[in-house]
């Protein structure tokens, strides 16, 4: 490809290990290079910094106005729960009861009954909902809000899985089942356009098998990204409950005929595993790959010889030229690092366009813009550049999506047998008819650490019988190994 070539030309960066030599220290190097978190002094916590939460700024402004869009309310709830609220939904809690931390004490005194740190929070959301509900007329409420949740995790990642996190989580309930599940994959489709039009990611969207679903809810589906190592990362999931937390919260409405019905209800959410997603999904061993549309800083001006006269006038004039258009800019006028380092910086930082001015340029009345996906370089007119940027800036957005998804679509194998199963989940998807079972997600789990990820709208067969058992089969799935 060509890209590589540039790639090779243009030389690595030699303090980030080579992806193909050492993925995970390749992830932790960027991630640590970058400045975008740090290691907390608290167990399996990360901390965000400036521009790692940036990143998240960028994501939770898209995501914000599109649940707006749809007609949801931003709420906020305790991050305690009481015991006995959790216990309420027996699936529910049986599911995550590994992962909650707990407060068993406030100031000196012991708590008479313990205090959940929020694992999710649909059993808050129920004891409210059963409050705030009492006829048709009060349906459907829509509320979502952003928080951090807690889970204690064996094993720990910065961005992929740590006990805290941030996240967002929606909370709908409906009168009707159909309403309902028009919800859960509204929100589905919600999360498919973020991560594909803004994150330049392409997902796989679908069902969960029922092994793999939420646990209290009737039905999850969720979108599944393929990382550059042939893993998948799951993105986001929409859970329809129907009314199994209705029932456990008695959440009743007197319904147009007079009669007390039990809502149904739906959650969905997305956390800053996106951040890790975009990482692995576009980085490259020169650093980091924003897509232009989530980029925190979408151009950097870099001074050539900044001491000469007019040069820092001249970038000072183009910052505040292209600001007031609208583009995320960022002007470096560090007066101890050279243009050098200073590329090289930015780079590893993802920042999708470099322009260069020095004195040669100013004399011709132009600047050199560097495409941080394709390394190409170009001269252009400085009166052009205001009309040139947003162009090159699209341009960028699709090329990285248009490489990623050639890259995952690449990676996706039609298999029919165990044999082929294990070859396709070596460094890619396998997709294959299934029988529905769970003894067999489980005996492919126990024998290649492979997990079901989810069933395709489109159930067009690709076989007749099921890759694990070799029964009849009429179920189209996709198996990977995942984070």
């Amino acid at each position: 490809m060509a890209e590589q070539g540039n790639e090779k030309k243009q030389g690595f960066v030699e303090h980030i290990t080579p992806r193909d030599e050492d993925f995970s220290q390749w992830y932790t190097d960027v991630i640590m290079k970058t400045e975008l978190v740090d290691y907390a002094p608290v167990r399996g916590c990360m901390v965000l910094r400036p521009y790692g939460y940036a990143i998240w700024e960028r994501i939770q402004e898209e995501m914000d106005k599109r649940f707006k869009a749809t007609g949801h309310q931003n709420v906020y709830m305790p991050m305690l729960i009481p015991e006995s609220l959790l216990l309420k939904e027996a699936e529910h809690v049986e599911g995550f009861a590994p992962e909650v931390a707990w407060v068993t004490q406030g100031g000196n005194e012991p708590l008479q009954e313990r205090l959940a740190i929020r694992p999710t929070s649909e059993t808050i959301f129920c004891a409210m909902y059963s409050k705030w509900v009492s006829s048709w007329r009060d349906l459907p409420m829509k509320y979502n809000q952003w928080c951090s949740v807690m889970r204690w995790e064996k094993t720990t990642r910065p961005f992929l899985r740590t006990a805290e996190f941030l996240w967002q989580e929606g909370h709908t309930i409906h009168a009707t089942a159909e309403e309902a599940q028009e919800e859960t994959l509204q929100m589905l489709e919600v999360y498919r356009e973020v991560v594909e039009e803004e994150l330049a990611i392409p997902v796989l969207i679908g069902r969960k098998s029922d092994k793999e679903k939420f646990a209290g809810a009737q039905a999850t589906y969720s979108m599944e990204a393929m990382m550059q190592d042939g893993k998948a990362l799951q993105a986001g999931t929409s859970h329809n409950f129907g009314t199994n937390f209705a029932e456990a919260f008695n959440i009743q409405y007197l319904n147009k005929e007079g009669k007390l019905t039990y809502v149904h209800e739906t959650s969905w959410g997305t956390t800053t595993r996106l951040i890790g997603a975009i990482i692995m999904t576009h980085g490259d061993e020169r650093g980091l790959k924003l897509p232009p549309r989530i980029a925190p800083i979408q151009v950097v001006i870099v001074p050539v010889a900044a001491h000469k006269g007019g040069v820092m006038e001249k970038c000072q004039e183009l910052y505040d030229q292209l600001k007031a258009q609208g583009l995320r800019v960022k002007l470096d006028d560090r007066d101890t690092l050279s243009p050098g380092f200073k590329f090289n910086d930015w780079e590893l930082k993802g920042v999708p366009l470099r322009i260069e001015i020095g004195p040669r340029d100013l004399e011709k009345g132009q600047c050199i813009v560097f495409r941080r996906d394709t390394y190409e370089k170009q001269e252009v007119a400085l009166q052009e550049l205001s009309h040139k940027l947003p162009l090159l800036l699209d341009d960028i957005q699709k090329n990285m999506f248009a490489i990623a998804r050639e890259f995952r679509d690449g990676r996706i194998k039609v298999v029919s047998n165990m044999e082929e199963l294990k070859k396709a989940t070596e460094n890619g998807f396998a997709k294959a008819m299934w029988c529905g079972e769970r003894a067999c997600e489980d005996r492919i789990k126990a024998e290649m650490s492979v997990t079901s990820r989810n069933m395709p709208f489109d159930q067009q067969p690709v076989g007749d019988h099921c890759v694990c058992c070799g029964e009849k089969a009429d179920k189209v799935i996709y198996f990977a190994k995942a984070y």
